[in-house]
């Protein structure tokens, strides 16, 4: 518990550094910020002129697919916001920055993911409240406690989803050196597609999205509930099931920590 506790603290003092840096330059900080909230704009812009043409995706009405897209943002937001020193794991593999890594008393993950933090990603998530705050008022969902709780729950399945998959890109670098962009298709590409209910891809994309990389499990089924399309205690716990996902990239990191080889840099 000690150690645990050690850890966190370490963290939250690798993030304190990380906002004291960019409040240094406050006026590049806060364009940056500006940047992430148009270039995610665009996205919903395509949402919006598709639905210019169209009433309705396979049963769902924009602003059910309003609510989907700016849970779906706000989850990849914050996994790229906390867990984005995964990303450039491949830069400390080569320089042989992780060999520095391996020799201090801290657990090497807590040191990872605090050599880099994107906090202006806030212009995501900023972006993603506001659309999220629009597709309540326009839909016509009940909302309860339940449902509340399955919003927070899906928050929590899909930032750790999104980070076990930015840990498997890093662990492999263990034995590539540079990173595999593959991985891009299931970080960025979970992203993308993430913009409608996973449903309307078809019932293959729907078992991959629901036993190989849980996407179902954290925007598909709850969405469902939240809609009222679907009853059950089962639906409002299943994106924390997907958390399941965290194990196999942590033992995939484990095993490649063990069999690292310095790059001699």
């Amino acid at each position: 518990m000690k150690k645990i506790k050690n850890s966190i603290q370490i963290y939250l003092h690798y993030l304190s550094i990380t906002i004291r840096c960019m409040m240094q330059y406050k006026t590049s900080f806060f364009l940056t910020l500006i940047g992430q909230f148009l270039t995610s704009f665009s996205a919903f812009l395509g949402i919006f002129f598709m639905f210019q043409r169209f009433s309705k995706v396979k049963g769902f009405t924009y602003h059910e697919v309003l609510l989907c897209f700016s849970i779906v943002l706000l989850e990849f937001s914050l996994a790229e916001m906390f867990a984005r020193g995964f990303d450039s794991f491949s830069v400390i593999v080569k320089t042989g920055e992780f060999d520095r890594i391996l020799v201090r008393p801290q657990n090497e993950i807590i040191q990872v993911l605090g050599s880099r933090f994107e906090l202006t990603r806030i212009g995501k998530i900023f972006q993603a409240i506001l659309i999220f705050i629009y597709g309540i008022l326009k839909s016509e969902v009940a909302w309860n406690l339940t449902k509340v709780m399955t919003v927070i729950f899906m928050l929590i399945g899909g930032t750790a989803v999104f980070s076990a998959l930015f840990l498997i890109y890093a662990s492999l670098c263990f034995f590539t050196l540079d990173g595999l962009e593959f991985i891009n298709v299931f970080t960025d590409g979970g992203n993308e597609f993430g913009r409608y209910p996973i449903g309307i891809y078809g019932k293959k994309v729907l078992l991959f999205s629901t036993f190989f990389i849980p996407y179902a499990l954290i925007q598909y089924y709850p969405l469902l509930y939240i809609l009222g399309r679907r009853e059950g205690i089962l639906y409002p716990i299943l994106p924390l099931l997907a958390c399941w996902f965290l194990l196999p990239a942590f033992l995939l990191w484990k095993f490649g920590v063990k069999h690292y080889q310095s790059s001699g840099s």
